[in-house]
């Protein structure tokens, strides 16, 4: 399989956008990735089901969200990675993607991971904010017993207090007995309470960070989000690392994994 042995990055928008943004997004992180040897998958949600407000910009949709990621993948030649929210969804999408997605918040909802399965792809679940590491051994045999044979779980924080996430790096380590592939968000990680009531770092300033202890416990690859212009950004513009930060980031983390790379 494509993912066996190499470093993967899943980063891109938060939502689908115009073709443009997202076609620049994707080749700007490809040629990174290839000039480091990753694996580089793009991501991009054509719905965020889950936001706050009624009122929240949502993406483009099914029928037209595919068709954008359609076209990042031919022309190219890019991996794709993109969210389900419903069951049905799974038989859409899969023709199109490398790679599903399953939301933190439905982390646990059998029939959405039974049809992620059903369809035999590589399936990625991130374990919800609300749920103990050794909780996804369960969701990742849903999966696997409905026919998926790849199944990575993404660590994402675990929610402390209101609206603030922590990481606890011993989740690393125990997901490992979970999944054949443990993948960190470096993005949803750095979660805090809202910037109204908080004085501090912004929220993409704890990306590098956090991204470079997690590759230190020889995790298998990394998530986050990144935008040209993260203050235009459709959905969560205030966590997005600036594209122009990319190659800086990854540098950083090829250079961590070399050094502990033999002490897996």
């Amino acid at each position: 399989m494509w993912m066996d042995d190499a470093f993967c990055v899943i980063a891109g928008p938060c939502a689908v956008e115009s073709l443009e943004t997202c076609l620049e997004v994707a080749s700007t992180l490809k040629d990174i990735c290839d000039q480091l040897g990753f694996v580089y998958v793009f991501k991009a949600s054509f719905d965020k089901a889950n936001r706050s407000s009624l009122h929240s910009p949502r993406g483009p949709g099914i029928t037209d969200g595919m068709s954008i990621l359609a076209q990042v993948h031919s022309q190219l030649d890019v991996r794709i990675t993109t969210d389900i929210h419903e069951a049905w969804q799974a038989q859409v999408v899969a023709p199109v993607v490398d790679l599903l997605q399953i939301p933190a918040f439905l982390c646990r909802q059998t029939d959405l991971l039974a049809a992620a399965g059903r369809t035999t792809l590589p399936t990625n679940i991130k374990k919800g904010q609300f749920m103990a590491p050794w909780d996804m051994l369960a969701a990742v045999e849903k999966v696997k017993e409905a026919g998926s044979e790849t199944v990575f779980v993404t660590e994402r924080g675990t929610t402390f207090g209101y609206n603030q996430v922590v990481v606890d790096m011993r989740s690393l380590v125990y997901l490992k007995r979970a999944a054949q592939r443990v993948i960190f968000d470096a993005t949803h990680s750095t979660q805090l309470a809202p910037l109204s009531t908080y004085q501090g770092p912004s929220e993409p300033e704890y990306i590098a960070p956090l991204a470079r202890a997690a590759v230190a416990m020889n995790i298998d690859g990394v998530f986050f989000e990144t935008h040209p212009n993260p203050q235009i950004a459709l959905s969560d513009g205030s966590r997005a690392l600036p594209l122009s930060q990319v190659e800086s980031l990854l540098k950083s983390l090829a250079v961590v994994r070399a050094a502990t790379s033999a002490y897996k």
